[in-house]
């Protein structure tokens, strides 16, 4: 069994360094900054020439102008950290940045990739919101949008606590490795997005199966307690995020034909078609799984099992198929929370990280192991997380959120959903 637990590591292992691997593309001989200016007003991609871009770092300072494609580069004396700035004042009449804090970007180059890629959103302003309730419509449709995100990370964390007691702490890697892997094979690979981001989650549930069958299952029939399971998720997270860094870098990434899209305005609320479709990608994948737990056999098998494993057992289910299903169900809703993340916070190798803290708290806010708790309280910390910036830093509005989360817990501590036999 050692023997077997360790060929299913080193092939995960060997799995992971293949697939990111592609995300380095050839290279010239030395190292480039460059991109592509284009104007995505109105549903149209406009390429812009003449508009001027200075490259900053280390002693170096080089600029340059978009040619008639759009496109520019710059050829820096080595590796290290830059500052790209665009000189806004060099763009077309009516043309402009739609995020204001955007006008100077910070790369890094160094191996294995000397080639960078850094894009400017162009096109028509979204800033609109000028009164208090513009302000509290815009945040909470934004809420709402970051709810639905969590809700797919949360999701997939509840039903693989609801089925194997595991408290995973490398489900942010999992989220993680559906939006790199969608963005190497759309930027790496020249893959269409949405092929790309089909074929992501897809890579999603496998390596939620990798992970369960060269790891997980081997610790349940050596009988490992849950409290070492979960310090060994605490490792692998460390490991993966590590691993991502290695290959990736620690800059973030942005899906380059989606990046400048400009907002549609619906009263107060400003809506880019990403947005839109991000949402509704999620709340379709969250019905679906919903009806796939509670209407399909698996899923009749799968509450059983999360009820009682043993009782389950003996009414002749399979159980180890059942959180097999599990797991790949679980990592899949998790990639597809990440890569749909991607649009709104960029691609970076600790994102799921960044994420996992609400995760957890949706989950445990929501109540553990409950289906209809996790979606609830990813959307009520979804809202508190934006709308507490109305009076609060935004550096701090984590903090709103997990105040709801202990004022909830205080008054119902098995969560709003939860059951009082699920405590302890």
């Amino acid at each position: 069994m050692h023997r077997r637990m360790m060929a299913a590591l080193g092939a995960l292992f060997v799995a992971l360094v293949a697939l990111f691997a592609l995300a380095q593309p050839a290279s010239a001989e030395g190292e480039t900054i460059g991109g592509r200016l284009e104007n995505r007003a109105e549903g149209t991609r406009t390429p812009i020439s003449g508009a001027t871009i200075t490259v900053v770092g280390d002693g170096f300072e080089g600029s340059t102008t978009s040619g008639d494609d759009g496109t520019w580069l710059i050829e820096v004396p080595g590796q290290g950290d830059y500052e790209v700035t665009l000189d806004v004042a060099t763009l077309p009449e009516g043309v402009g940045l739609t995020d204001a804090e955007k006008v100077t970007v910070v790369t890094n180059v160094k191996p294995p990739t000397k080639n960078r890629i850094v894009i400017f959103p162009l096109g028509q302003s979204t800033a609109k919101t000028t009164t208090v309730w513009e302000q509290a419509a815009q945040l909470t449709v934004s809420g709402i949008q970051f709810g639905l995100m969590i809700a797919l990370g949360a999701l997939g964390l509840s039903i693989i606590y609801g089925t194997t007691g595991l408290t995973n702490f490398a489900h942010g890697e999992i989220m993680t490795f559906g939006a790199l892997a969608t963005w190497t094979l759309n930027a790496g690979m020249g893959v269409p997005f949405v092929l790309a981001a089909i074929l992501g989650v897809i890579l999603s549930g496998a390596f939620g199966w990798l992970n369960n069958a060269g790891l997980w299952k081997p610790l349940r029939k050596r009988g490992t307690g849950l409290i070492a399971m979960m310090i060994v998720s605490i490792g692998l997270a460390l490991f993966l995020r590590n691993l991502f860094l290695f290959f990736y870098g620690g800059d973030k990434k942005a899906y380059a034909e989606y990046a400048g899209l400009a907002g549609w305005e619906f009263g107060p609320v400003s809506l880019t078609p990403t947005d839109i479709v991000s949402m509704a990608v999620a709340v379709v994948a969250l019905v679906v799984v919903v009806l796939v737990v509670q209407k399909t056999r698996m899923g009749k098998a799968t509450r059983a099992v999360s009820d009682n494993p043993s009782l389950a057992s003996s009414a002749g289910i399979n159980v180890e198929r059942v959180i097999t299903f599990v797991w790949v169900l679980g990592a899949a809703l998790a990639g597809l929370g990440g890569l749909l993340l991607g649009f709104s916070q960029q691609v970076s190798f600790q994102m799921g990280f960044q994420i996992l803290l609400l995760i957890f708290a949706a989950v445990t806010l929501g109540g553990l192991g409950t289906i209809w708790g996790a979606i609830l309280g990813s959307l009520v910390v979804g809202l508190f997380l934006q709308l507490t910036t109305l009076v609060i830093p935004t550096e701090l509005k984590s903090v709103g959120a997990l105040f709801v989360l202990i004022v909830i817990l205080l008054v119902r501590p098995y969560g709003l959903l939860g059951r009082r036999e699920r405590v302890g």
